[in-house]
C-alpha cells in the first residue's frame, strides 16, 4: 500500500537527518556509536545494515539518524576533514548523506507503479537477462576484491603512522627520563632559578 504524501514527505525528511556510516569494526555497538557520536551531535536512531551477501565480511555500516539536518551535514563535513575512530580501531569511519534506497522499511512512493514478471526460457530476453546476471556477480567480486585490497592499504597506512608516533612520543619521554637522571634539570632550575617539583 502506498504512503500518503504527508507520510512519504516525513519519510524523506528522516532520510536527510540520516548519515551512511561504514568501516566500522564489528565489534562496534549502538551503544558504542551513540556515546562516540553523542560528543558532537544528538543521535536519535542507529540501525546496522546486515550484509546478506557475505555476512562475515568485514566492515560492518550503519544507518545513524541524527536530531536535525544541520547536525548530519556537520558530522558528514567532520569525518571528512579528520579521522574519526571507533574503539581505536585502525579504521577511519566513513560517512556520507544517506539514501531512500538504503532503507529497509521505506515506504511505497506515491504514484509509484513497478511491473515485473518471471522470464521464461524461450523468451528472448532471457539469454540477455542470464548475461547481465553473471556480469553482475563478476563486477561485484571484482570490486569487493578491489575495495578489500584498497582497504588493506588504508589500514596498513594509519598503522604506521600510529606506529611513527608512538615511536616520536617514546623518544620524547626518553629524553625526559635522561634530562631528569643526570640531574640536567637541576642544574638549568638553578641556573634560572626555576622551582623543580620533586613529583
Amino acid at each position: 500500500m502506498a504512503a500518503s504524501a504527508e507520510e512519504y514527505a516525513a519519510f524523506e525528511e528522516r532520510v536527510r537527518r540520516t548519515v551512511y556510516m561504514d568501516n566500522l569494526s564489528p565489534q562496534v555497538t549502538e551503544n558504542v556509536l551513540k556515546a562516540a557520536l553523542d560528543q558532537f551531535v544528538n543521535v536519535v536512531n542507529v540501525q546496522f545494515i546486515p550484509n546478506y551477501i557475505n555476512p562475515q565480511s568485514l566492515p560492518r555500516a550503519a544507518l545513524v539518524e541524527m536530531e536535525t539536518l544541520n547536525q548530519a551535514s556537520a558530522i558528514i563535513a567532520e569525518m571528512a576533514d579528520s579521522p574519526f575512530m571507533v574503539l581505536g580501531m585502525p579504521r577511519p569511519v566513513r560517512a556520507r548523506t544517506a539514501e531512500v534506497e538504503m532503507f529497509d522499511s521505506r515506504p511505497k512512493k506515491p504514484g509509484r507503479k513497478i511491473t515485473y514478471k518471471w522470464l521464461d526460457p524461450e523468451d528472448p530476453d532471457f539469454e540477455v537477462a542470464r548475461k547481465i546476471k553473471v556480469l553482475t556477480r563478476k563486477h561485484a567480486s571484482e570490486t569487493e576484491f578491489l575495495l578489500n585490497q584498497h582497504q588493506l592499504k588504508e589500514e596498513e597506512n594509519l598503522a604506521n603512522q600510529q606506529l611513527e608516533t608512538l615511536k616520536a612520543h617514546y623518544k620524547k619521554y626518553e629524553l625526559i627520563d635522561a634530562v631528569l637522571s643526570d640531574n640536567t634539570a637541576k642544574k638549568l632550575a638553578d641556573r634560572y632559578r626555576i622551582p623543580l617539583s620533586d613529583a
